[in-house]
């Protein structure tokens, strides 16, 4: 397959021009060459050191993850940039990125991912972010006790073992709101949607008031783990495109 058909089918899937205004990365080709074939893809998380030398050393043509190199522009190759980059250069290998296309997409995206895991029900859009969203909201056909869903989250999301629950509302869950990575900006769409609990990836100080304030549940599963959804996701696509593929765990804990 050629580069240019797999970004293209990519962008497609993703909708990648709607996010243009609203995010902060260069989502799509961020590194290689307007035209090469590529017959292995290899899927991580982030684009670091370590993920691009495991993919190189898999023999792969195109990296494809979900945090990129470019955030606003690119304006010196130097120290840590030059690290990624290079090794990218020296083995012909390409970047593809998705970032928050991957989180919003309501089939392939990483709260949809979350969501299929829990078995939510009647899926919707949440987490607006402009005219867009970012993540997805569902129920429980039988509500559930809001523990016994942090506890599957902790045994089952790739990469975590210290799910944080803050139990301020119902104790069980039949209503669930989705924002993966650093999502708890998203709390008070969460409380004016009514729902029960809010699953994401990452706290910051205020949330824990704003939520005990407001009487919601709110999980903590990790930023890394509640984002492995997408690129995996992306990984079953290409093999259905008939391109070998490797997936590169490299868990933070964070």
């Amino acid at each position: 397959m050629d580069l240019s058909t797999f970004t293209t089918r990519l962008d497609d899937e993703l909708e990648t021009a709607a996010y243009s205004d609203v995010d902060a990365s260069a989502n799509g080709l961020q590194v290689g060459p307007a035209a090469a074939a590529i017959e292995h893809a290899a899927f991580a998380v982030d684009a670091a050191e370590a993920t691009i030398e495991a993919a190189a050393e898999a023999g792969a043509d195109v990296l494809v993850t979900h945090h990129g190199l470019s955030w606003g522009g690119i304006e010196r190759v130097t120290d840590r940039q030059y690290g990624r980059i290079a090794p990218l250069i020296k083995n012909d290998l390409a970047l593809y990125v998705s970032h928050l296309p991957l989180d919003g997409h309501q089939e392939v995206g990483n709260a949809a991912g979350i969501a299929d895991l829990l078995g939510l029900h009647e899926t919707a859009p949440f987490g607006s972010m402009g005219p867009v969203t970012i993540g997805q909201q569902g129920r429980f056909v039988d509500s559930r006790p809001v523990d016994e869903i942090a506890t599957q989250l902790e045994a089952d999301l790739e990469g975590t073992d210290d799910v944080q629950c803050f139990d301020f509302g119902p104790e069980t869950a039949e209503t669930v709101g989705i924002v993966t990575g650093s999502g708890v900006d998203w709390l008070d769409e969460a409380v004016d949607a009514g729902v029960d609990l809010l699953i994401t990836g990452e706290g910051k100080q205020h949330v824990y008031h704003q939520a005990r304030e407001s009487e919601i549940n709110v999980i903590l599963a990790g930023h890394y783990a509640t984002e492995t959804f997408g690129v995996r996701s992306l990984q079953a696509l290409a093999d259905e495109w008939g391109l070998s593929t490797s997936y590169h765990a490299h868990p933070t804990g964070l």
